[in-house]
C-alpha cells in the first residue's frame, strides 16, 4: 500500500464509523436531534472527502503507480470525486436529504381518520376486499409524497450542480461511473430485460387481472393501483401465483433466517444481537443492512411480522450480512467493502430460498409431501416475482434519468406514463399528484435501482454454480465456502464484472434471466 492511500485510510474510516453511527441513530429514533447529529457527521464526511490536496495527490499516485495498489487508488479517487464541490452545495445536499429522509421515517399515512404505518397499508392492500377501504390506504401511502416532492427536486438540481461542476452530464451520469457502472451497458441491459420479459409479463398479468377482477367483482378495466398487494406494484399479489402467508403464521422469521444461514456455516447472531427487528413508532419503516466499521460491526434495520415477504425481507438482509462478515481481514481498509451488485447479488440470493421448496422443508418445516404439493405454486411465484420486479425497474430506472435529465418537469405525468407502458397499470383518472416521491430510493438511493436488477441477474448465475459445485445452498457448508471464498472474501479488490465472472464460472449476461422466466 502506497503512503497517501494508508494516510487517506486512517483518516477516513473514524469519520465513516461517525457517520454510519449517526445513520443508524436517525433511522431507529427519528428525532429532531438525531436528524442533526446524522447532518453534522453526514457533512463531516463529506468535508473529509472534498480535500482537494489530497484529491489530486491520490490522482497523481494512482497515474504512477503499479498494479499492487493502483485498485485500491482508483477506489479511493472515486469515492472522492462526487465531494470536490464547494463546501456550500455540499452542505445543502447533506441537510435536505438528512430532512426528507427523517420525513420518511416519521410519516404514518391516515386511513379512516387512524394512522397507521406501511406494515398496516400493505396488510390492507393484501386482504381488504372493500375497494374504499383500499383506495384510501393505497392513497394514505402516496401522501409522503406531497410533504417532500419540491425537496426531492430541488436535491436533483443540486446533485446536477455539483456533477456538471465535475465536467458530467448531470448526476446519473456521475453515480454511474463512480461506481464503475458503464452507462451504454447499462442502457442495452435495460433494453435486453425489457424485451425478454415484455411478453411474459403481458400473458401472467392478464390472467392475473381476471383474477383481480372476479374478486372484486368489477371489469379488468376498472382495476387500478389500489387493487394490486402493494402501493407501487413491486411484490406478487397472492392471486399472481400462491399466498404462502398462511404458512408463516405464528412462525418466528428472524429465527428461521438464523437457522438458514447456521445452515451454511455463516453466523449471523451477533448481527442480530446488534440489530432492530421488529415495527414500533418513531423508526424507519423499510430495511436495510449497514456495515457500521469495516471491521464486524454490521446491523440489519427491519419491521418484522409472519408473513412470507417478511422471512424474504430478513433473508434479504442478512445475505448483506454474510457478505460484510465474508471479507478477508488482510484486505485494507478501501478494499474491505462490496460492488452494490454483488452484495444485492448475495441479497437477493438468499432472499430468494424463500421461494424454494428445499427452504420450506428443511427450514420452515413442511412435510415433503406438502413441498410436493407446493413445488409448482413455488415455481410460478419465482417466475412471477422476476417478471413484476424486472418491470418495475425498468420504471424506477426510466424515471430517474428522466428526474435527472430535466428536475423541473412533469414529473408526474412521466412517472404514470413508466407505469402504464411497464406495468401495465392504470392510474387513478384525472391523477395529479407526486406519486413518485413516496418511493424513498429516489431522494435517499439515488441511481441504485439499476443495481437490483443486475444483482438479480447475478443471483441466478450464482445459483446455477452453487448447484454445480455444492449441489445446491439449503443445509449446505460448501456452498458457504465457495460464496466465502469466491464472491465475499476478495472485497473490492475486483471490479464487480471480473468478480461476476470468478465467482459464478460465466460473465455478466441477461441470458440467466431469460431463461428463468422462459422467454423466446
Amino acid at each position: 500500500m502506497t503512503g497517501v492511500l494508508d494516510a487517506a485510510e486512517a483518516r477516513f474510516a473514524p469519520l465513516e464509523r461517525d457517520r454510519a453511527v449517526a445513520w443508524w441513530d436517525s433511522q431507529t429514533d427519528a428525532s429532531e436531534e438525531n436528524e442533526r447529529r446524522r447532518a453534522a457527521a453526514d457533512l463531516a464526511w463529506s468535508n473529509g472527502l472534498s480535500d482537494g490536496e489530497l484529491y489530486d495527490e491520490v490522482s497523481r499516485e494512482l497515474q504512477a503507480n503499479g498494479a499492487r495498489s493502483a485498485r485500491g487508488l482508483r477506489l479511493l479517487r472515486d469515492l472522492m470525486l462526487p465531494h470536490q464541490v464547494p463546501e456550500r452545495l455540499r452542505a445543502r445536499i447533506v441537510e435536505l436529504e438528512a430532512s426528507v429522509e427523517t420525513r420518511f421515517s416519521r410519516h404514518r399515512g391516515v386511513v379512516r381518520g387512524d394512522e397507521v404505518d406501511d406494515t398496516e397499508i400493505k396488510r390492507i392492500l393484501r386482504e381488504s376486499d372493500d375497494h374504499v377501504e383500499r383506495r384510501e390506504a393505497w392513497e394514505a401511502s402516496k401522501e409522503v409524497g406531497r410533504a417532500v416532492a419540491e425537496d426531492i427536486r430541488e436535491l436533483a438540481r443540486l446533485r446536477n450542480d455539483a456533477a456538471r461542476a465535475l465536467g458530467r452530464r448531470d448526476w446519473f451520469a456521475l453515480a454511474l461511473a463512480t461506481d464503475e457502472v458503464d452507462e451504454r451497458m447499462l442502457l442495452e441491459t435495460l433494453a435486453e430485460v425489457d424485451r425478454v420479459t415484455a411478453g411474459p409479463f403481458a400473458l401472467w398479468k392478464s390472467g392475473l387481472d381476471e383474477r383481480l377482477a372476479s374478486r372484486f367483482r368489477c371489469a379488468v378495466s376498472d382495476l387500478r393501483p389500489w387493487h394490486y398487494a402493494d402501493p407501487f406494484f413491486q411484490e406478487v399479489p397472492a392471486e399472481g401465483a400462491v399466498d404462502l402467508d398462511p404458512l408463516f403464521r405464528g412462525s418466528d422469521v428472524v429465527s428461521l433466517a438464523r437457522r438458514t444461514f447456521d445452515g451454511i456455516g455463516i453466523e449471523v447472531a451477533p448481527v442480530l444481537e446488534r440489530s432492530d427487528l421488529y415495527p414500533r413508532s418513531g423508526k424507519c419503516q423499510h430495511a436495510f443492512c449497514i456495515d457500521i466499521d469495516r471491521a464486524g460491526d454490521i446491523r440489519v434495520l427491519a419491521n418484522v411480522v409472519p408473513t412470507h415477504e417478511a422471512a424474504e425481507t430478513m433473508l434479504h438482509e442478512l445475505g448483506h450480512a454474510a457478505y460484510d462478515l465474508g471479507f478477508d481481514r488482510c484486505l485494507s481498509w478501501t478494499l474491505r467493502t462490496t460492488h452494490l451488485v454483488t452484495t444485492e447479488a448475495a441479497a437477493i440470493l438468499f432472499g430468494g430460498l424463500a421461494s424454494r421448496r428445499e427452504w420450506f422443508e428443511k427450514v420452515l418445516g413442511v412435510s415433503p409431501h406438502e413441498g410436493v404439493e407446493l413445488e409448482r405454486g413455488l415455481r410460478a411465484v419465482r417466475v412471477a416475482q422476476l417478471l413484476v420486479f424486472a418491470r418495475w425497474v425498468l420504471v424506477m430506472n426510466g424515471f430517474e434519468r428522466g428526474l435527472y435529465a430535466d428536475p423541473d418537469g412533469d414529473l408526474d405525468s412521466l412517472w404514470w406514463d413508466l407505469v402504464v407502458r411497464h406495468q401495465l397499470v392504470r392510474p387513478p383518472d384525472a391523477r395529479r399528484a407526486p406519486d413518485w416521491a413516496a418511493k424513498i430510493h429516489i431522494a435517499a438511493a439515488p441511481v441504485y435501482y439499476h443495481t437490483y436488477l443486475y444483482g438479480t441477474i447475478v443471483a441466478l448465475q450464482l445459483e446455477q454454480a452453487l448447484v454445480a459445485g455444492a449441489g445446491g445452498l439449503v443445509d449446505r457448508e460448501e456452498a458457504g465456502r465457495l460464496l466465502g471464498g469466491r464472491l465475499f472474501a476478495p472485497g473490492q479488490s475486483l471490479r464487480w464484472d471480473r468478480l461476476v465472472e470468478a465467482a459464478s464460472g460465466t460473465p455478466f449476461s441477461v441470458a440467466a434471466l431469460e431463461r428463468e422466466v422462459g422467454a423466446a
